[in-house]
């Protein structure tokens, strides 16, 4: 077995998902961490960087070689330069992660957008594997996606490539967090479907009913309940079709909180893509695989590819 391994850190706005993993896939050891974004970027990047030092230290002490360090991020991830050019979630901007990353641990570094790693994952590893062309599609606060070809995540000309969630679906819609009305995340997002939920019913509790309640509510029947999740269900077959046209993918895996619904999701979202399918093949409808140790699989990942390692996908 190799004594090689991985620091991969999967960086989110509340905590951070931790883990040395081998270049065979399969992870050794796990921690997480609170990011505690309030305290301001400084703070977090070092928090990220003891995090990394930390678990590097821990790999030597247990016999192990850490080789690289992966780190996945939100926002907008220039991955070419390793640089974090923004990010609501953590406060980062034009933050040069990866720089300070080798300065401080020493390793080659590889920096990642959360949702492309985890789409990564997915493809090699998970829900995906096998089919070549994948489509994953994070559906939780927001929705994003990674189009995933023969293992590679596209990035874009801009750090910002996968952003489905920004596709128009509804022009008479609510208005986005992005400042347009009717795209995909404020009509079928966990956040949509519950602000949606509240809108037709008045509640006005101090904790608000959660998508996945809302989820549960319609399948006990009740008529609100199903008509909001019906809505977002047609939203999101209108923003897969339009992503299954723009890529023709064979796979299109669903991850993030909104796919936990499972067969509640999946099997109403199913066939309204499929009425939606005219001379598009039809994609393979799945849920991910991986779970949340997507982000820290798909940092590691890249952080293998970085240093010309991958046989991975091929032994876990």
């Amino acid at each position: 077995m190799s004594d090689r391994v991985v620091v991969a850190l999967d960086v989110g706005g509340t905590g951070m998902k931790c883990a040395l993993v081998r270049p065979d896939g399969v992870v050794v050891r796990t921690e997480r961490h609170p990011t505690d974004a309030a305290r301001g970027p400084a703070a977090v990047v070092g928090t990220i960087l003891d995090v990394a030092g930390g678990l590097a230290d821990k790999a030597r002490a247990d016999g192990l070689t850490p080789i690289a360090v992966g780190i996945a991020v939100p926002g907008v991830v220039d991955e070419a330069r390793g640089v974090a050019v923004w990010s609501a979630n953590v406060g980062f901007r034009d933050v040069p992660l990866r720089d300070l990353t080798v300065k401080r641990l020493g390793l080659p570094t590889a920096l990642g957008h959360d949702v492309r790693v985890g789409g990564l994952a997915e493809a090699r590893l998970g829900a995906g594997r096998g089919t070549g062309h994948v489509l994953f599609v994070a559906i939780g606060t927001g929705i994003a996606a990674a189009h995933v070809v023969d293992g590679t995540a596209a990035v874009g000309a801009h750090g910002a490539a996968g952003e489905i969630g920004h596709i128009l679906v509804r022009p008479d819609g609510p208005r986005c967090g992005c400042g347009r009305p009717g795209c995909l995340e404020a009509m079928a997002s966990a956040a949509a479907i519950g602000r949606r939920y509240a809108e037709l019913t008045g509640e006005t509790a101090d904790a608000p009913v959660t998508a996945a309640e809302v989820a549960e509510r319609a399948a006990t029947g009740e008529q609100l309940a199903g008509q909001v999740w019906q809505e977002a269900v047609e939203a999101l077959a209108d923003g897969l079709a339009s992503g299954q046209a723009l890529f023709d993918v064979a796979t299109i895996v669903l991850g993030g909180g909104l796919a936990q619904a499972g067969d509640r999701l999946l099997t109403p979202l199913r066939a309204a893509l499929h009425e939606r399918m005219t001379f598009h093949r039809e994609p393979q409808l799945v849920a991910a695989a991986l779970g949340d140790e997507a982000g820290c699989l798909g940092a590691a990942l890249l952080a293998l590819d970085a240093v010309g390692v991958r046989d991975h996908q091929e032994k876990r």
